[in-house]
């Protein structure tokens, strides 16, 4: 079994994503999305917003509709922006949608701001009380316009230690601060890692690279003692669900560490299933 953490996708057309899509061959559609799932073994995923050219981010509603419209394949991810507003209507939503929404995102480096900045105070409570995780990006960005100053992920450890009983995702490892945000979540267990979105594309070291990456979130996982926090994502349509889903496997970790990584601690994590 499959569970993706964390794919993007919008029918906007001044969606961001959609360049890593023509990078990629993809249709960037519902339609090819699930049948990628289908092919791959993916029961399930986590639909997050994606990044509009402006550097804004594609509206809750609209990913609800998707979801909807997945015939219960995909949940949602509300995206958090660092305004009174934003954080109300999210909480609003996530009311509305109890039980259906399975987490909270906050794009560090897309938004200037710090994790622990008292604008996501009602999130986190509300996220605390339903045990709902918070992902948060980290490590580069889809855009020359972000900042590596507020994607950082030691700038989690402080909230981490403030919120033991909130549930942290680091996207996306950190990368390229990898063992960062492996000492992250060895130092706090109430965060997670996410593998998604490591590499795309093309290019003469395309093979090295990814063949570096296996090796140093092998590493990672090694120093943190076990893949126990350690979860399954592509980012879709940065990489292909194929793709993805060979890169978990080719991590040298145990076999109980794979499906640990594939879903099992997805089902802890996120409460599906």
């Amino acid at each position: 079994m499959v569970f993706d953490c964390h794919i993007h996708l919008s029918e906007y057309p001044d969606d961001r994503l959609r360049r890593y899509a023509r990078l990629n061959g993809f249709f960037y559609t519902l339609e090819e999305l699930l049948s990628s799932m289908d092919k791959e073994g993916v029961s399930g995923g986590l639909l997050l917003s994606p990044l509009l050219e402006d550097g804004s981010a594609v509206p809750n509603t609209h990913i609800l509709r998707l979801c909807e419209r997945s015939g219960g394949r995909l949940s949602p991810v509300l995206t958090v922006e660092p305004s009174r507003e934003w954080v109300e209507d999210c909480v609003e939503t996530f009311t509305k949608n109890r039980g259906l929404v399975k987490a909270f995102k906050i794009r560090l480096g897309y938004v200037r701001v710090k994790p622990v900045n008292q604008v996501f105070s009602r999130i986190y409570d509300l996220a605390e009380e339903h045990g709902v995780p918070v992902m948060f990006h980290t490590g580069d960005t889809a855009t020359e316009r972000g900042s590596l100053e507020y994607s950082h992920p030691l700038l989690l450890d402080e909230l981490a230690v403030s919120r033991p009983e909130l549930k942290i995702v680091v996207c996306h490892f950190g990368n390229p601060w990898i063992m960062d945000a492996a000492e992250v979540a060895y130092k706090n267990p109430n965060v997670y890692l996410d593998i998604s979105g490591l590499f795309t594309g093309g290019g003469e070291y395309r093979d090295k690279y990814v063949e570096w990456l296996s090796n140093r979130v092998s590493e990672a996982i090694y120093f943190m003692g076990g893949a126990g926090r350690v979860l399954f994502g592509s980012d879709y349509p940065v990489e292909s669900l194929s793709e993805a889903v060979r890169f978990a496997r080719s991590l040298k970790v145990s076999p109980g560490d794979i499906e640990r990584i594939m879903w099992l601690n997805s089902k802890e994590v996120f409460g599906f299933g």
